[in-house]
């Protein structure tokens, strides 16, 4: 009983002064009115004074970093579209000039260049050649060639060279056999002991007369000897030991070189001046090129000449021109002659003849090859800018200089693909782009 009592009293006691605690926490939330007087405000006030103000200041504030988040989200938005633009700008820059590049020509690699066989090299000024073709055959140097042949009606009985061989002056080429060479030998040798034997006498036993005839008939032997194609020495030789050989006789070389030609066999009969054989000396050949009686070609003694035989070349000059007409191949003959140390060309073959004549002013040239005709018809060159880079650049032909061609439109200095035109062209066909600009 007494224990229910004291905790009522307790609760009372509680409860009074939580009233007073907040009947003074009221009386410090006054606020003036300017005149003087307080007025009270309530805890209901207080309280949503706070409320409204914690709410408002919550939502200002957030309000507030709201907006600031939009509009760093906007800024943000912008500048990250800015940067998109500028960045498809950028593209489409580097997309048109990309376009404009290929438009221009196209860049290859050294590599690609290498395989391609692609070769570039500097347009400048030259004195050029222009040629003029003529079919041409090598023949023996007339001035030097020596015929080998009888100087009277024999019997060839051996030979002692044969084709193609090389004889040295003196030697021994051919035996041949004459009855006019037998009656000159037994002459001589009539001639020439009646000769001895008056010489012996002396004047004292022969007359004058006897001696002059002897000596004279002596003389006209040995020169009948001399005009068959003796040598002294083989006259000199002559006896009566030999009597069985007379009638023999060996034609020697007269001068060193080739043996060109022995159309001839044993046992054959062969009158006089027959050529048995052909010696020439090949040091020094001819050529014979054959021009077209209509072509004007101002040609002149030591002019040029280029020879081509099986990817050789050889220098040539023109050392005299025929002013008629072959009657069998109606064309005009050109002897040229062509330094032959190296024994490589022979009397028989047939060569390409290419004669040169020399511009009078340095004109810009180019390799046929290295022109490239556009889709409109124009002449086209691919001119290197930079390493690698190449553009087709349209320019005017001239003069056909042989292999090469006058061009008219381009810098000294210039360089160009000189080889492998059309490999170029054809890459920058393959990219879908006109290779010369249109």
């Amino acid at each position: 009983m007494n224990t229910i009592f004291s905790k009522k009293l307790l609760a009372v006691v509680i409860s009074s002064l939580l009233v007073g605690f907040t009947t003074n926490h009221d009386a410090f939330a006054q606020s003036s009115d300017g005149t003087g007087s307080v007025t009270k405000v309530s805890k209901q006030d207080v309280k949503e004074h706070k409320d409204d103000h914690g709410e408002h200041g919550h939502d200002k504030g957030h309000k507030e970093e709201k907006d600031d988040h939009d509009e760093h989200d906007h800024e943000k938005e912008n500048r990250e579209e800015k940067d998109d633009h500028d960045e498809h700008d950028h593209e489409k820059v580097n997309k048109e000039g990309k376009d404009e590049e290929h438009e221009e020509g196209i860049t290859i690699d050294p590599k690609k260049m290498s395989l391609a066989n692609i070769k570039v090299e500097s347009v400048k000024p030259e004195y050029q050649f222009s040629t003029v073709y003529a079919p041409g055959e090598i023949k023996a140097n007339g001035y030097k060639s020596y015929v080998v042949s009888p100087r009277t009606e024999s019997v060839i009985i051996s030979r002692h060279a044969a084709l193609g061989e090389h004889v040295e002056i003196g030697q021994k080429l051919v035996t041949l056999f004459s009855e006019a060479m037998a009656q000159a030998q037994a002459d001589y040798l009539i001639a020439s002991t009646e000769w001895q034997r008056v010489k012996k006498l002396g004047n004292k036993t022969v007359s004058e007369s006897r001696l002059l005839q002897a000596e004279t008939t002596y003389n006209a032997s040995y020169g009948k000897l001399i005009a068959l194609g003796l040598t002294e020495k083989a006259i000199d030789g002559i006896s009566n030991k030999d009597i069985k050989a007379f009638g023999q006789y060996t034609l020697i070389a007269q001068r060193e070189g080739v043996v060109l030609q022995d159309d001839f066999i044993q046992g054959q009969r062969v009158d006089a001046g027959d050529s048995v054989m052909l010696l020439a000396d090949e040091k020094q050949l001819w050529v014979e090129a054959k021009v077209s009686p209509n072509k004007k070609l101002n040609l002149s003694i030591d002019s040029p000449a280029v020879l081509k035989l099986e990817g050789q070349s050889y220098n040539a000059k023109v050392i005299q021109e025929a002013h008629t007409i072959d009657p069998i191949t109606r064309t005009r003959i050109i002897r040229l002659g062509v330094d032959n140390s190296d024994d490589n060309l022979h009397s028989g073959m047939f060569v390409k003849v290419y004669f040169q004549f020399a511009t009078k002013q340095k004109v810009m040239a180019v390799p046929e090859e290295a022109l490239i005709r556009s889709a409109d018809g124009d002449w086209t060159v691919f001119v290197e800018d930079h390493p690698g880079e190449f553009k087709a650049v349209e320019i005017e032909l001239g003069r056909a200089l042989g292999g090469f061609r006058e061009i008219i439109g381009l810098d000294s200095g210039t360089r160009i693909v000189t080889k492998g035109a059309f490999f170029v062209a054809s890459e920058i066909a393959k990219g879908g782009f006109d290779p010369h600009n249109h």
